[in-house]
């Protein structure tokens, strides 16, 4: 005989066991349909190169399409190492991978975007589309193709660059310039450059020292107009820049005096991250650059480039839209394509 205790009991240990597997299966079984789906799946409308913000854009309007699209990235955006994001409404001092993981996640509710976490080894050009080849899980085929891989800065032989690269060693005062107003600044560069970014960033703080890390290129009209704005030159070299965990304080030259700096704006030289467009065929600007029209289309037909791979305003906002942009575009394109 079976009392009212005893199945009390056995219900309560069967829902418990329903909810533990509920609470356990679904983040696992979500992540292995989706890398299976995309393995299962070797043709595509469209596949996305790149899956930070511009590829994220992209996707999230070519899934709302109803497109079957492939996002293949390899995880490690150039901006990983920045601590906060600003200057994108609704996500302003947010963390750039908080940005990244919530929008991935936003564009995963759209069942027909499938992501890979992957590198892309190789692109053709093929009599009905394209055809890449990835590192680790073989050749997939689209009808079009969209770069989002962004660019690859080399950072200069210099002690603590590298480190303070991205959180006190910035690029652009439109996305950390507001932090560091009013603080001691300064800007390593020469020539033309330098004399740009003294202008610049004179607008958030008149605390301003240019480092030429040697002789001065400017020009005597620059080096005067510098100089009534109160801007000091240093045109000795630099051994290190010193900081606490990416944090500047100071810069030590080879006499070993130092001056004491709280930001550093630099622009140092970069390469495409990825190499495969330009072997497509596709052009790329004086500055190196891919170059693209107002629709991000670049000069091979078929083929789509968008983010900081494409322009010199490198922002996680100006990435959205144009990775909003392509995915209109290409979807569009599509449909001409096939009415």
């Amino acid at each position: 005989m079976i009392d009212g205790s005893d199945i009390s009991r056995r219900r309560m240990v069967k829902q418990c066991g329903l909810a533990l597997t509920a609470l356990t299966l679904p983040i696992p079984a979500m992540s292995f349909t989706a890398t299976d789906q995309a393995m299962k799946n070797k043709e595509y409308d469209v596949i996305i190169v790149g899956g930070s913000y511009a590829g994220l854009s992209a996707a999230m309007a070519l899934g709302r399409a109803l497109r079957n699209v492939l996002v293949v990235d390899s995880g490690t955006p150039c901006n990983r190492q920045t601590p906060h994001s600003h200057n994108f409404l609704t996500q302003d001092g947010q963390k750039p991978g908080a940005i990244a993981a919530l929008a991935k996640a936003q564009v995963q509710e759209y069942r027909t975007v499938n992501f890979l976490t992957d590198v892309v080894l190789d692109g053709r050009k093929m009599e009905r589309g394209f055809t890449v080849t990835t590192r680790h899980n073989g050749e997939f085929n689209a009808r079009r193709i969209i770069f989002a891989t962004g660019l690859k800065d080399i950072m200069p032989d210099l002690t603590g660059f590298t480190d303070c690269w991205g959180i006190s060693v910035i690029h652009c005062p439109y996305c950390h310039g507001y932090e560091y107003s009013n603080r001691s600044t300064g800007i390593l560069a020469n020539g033309d450059v330098a004399f740009h970014y003294a202008k610049l960033i004179g607008n958030w703080t008149k605390q301003l020292t240019i480092l030429t890390n040697g002789a001065p290129i400017l020009s005597d009209e620059q080096l005067e107009k510098v100089a009534t704005k109160g801007v000091r030159i240093i045109s000795k070299q630099i051994t290190s820049l010193n900081h606490n965990s990416g944090l500047l304080h100071s810069a030590t030259f080879s006499d070993e005096t130092s001056v004491e700096l709280t930001a550093i704006y630099s622009r140092p030289p970069f390469l495409q991250q990825c190499s495969i467009p330009e072997a497509l065929g596709a052009e790329l600007t004086e500055q190196g650059l891919v170059k693209v029209d107002m629709f991000q289309k670049t000069t091979v037909a078929g083929v789509y480039a968008c983010g900081d791979n494409t322009t010199m305003m490198r922002s996680v906002a100006n990435a959205v839209s144009a990775g909003n942009m392509t995915g209109a575009v290409v979807n569009n394109e599509l449909i001409e394509e096939e009415f």
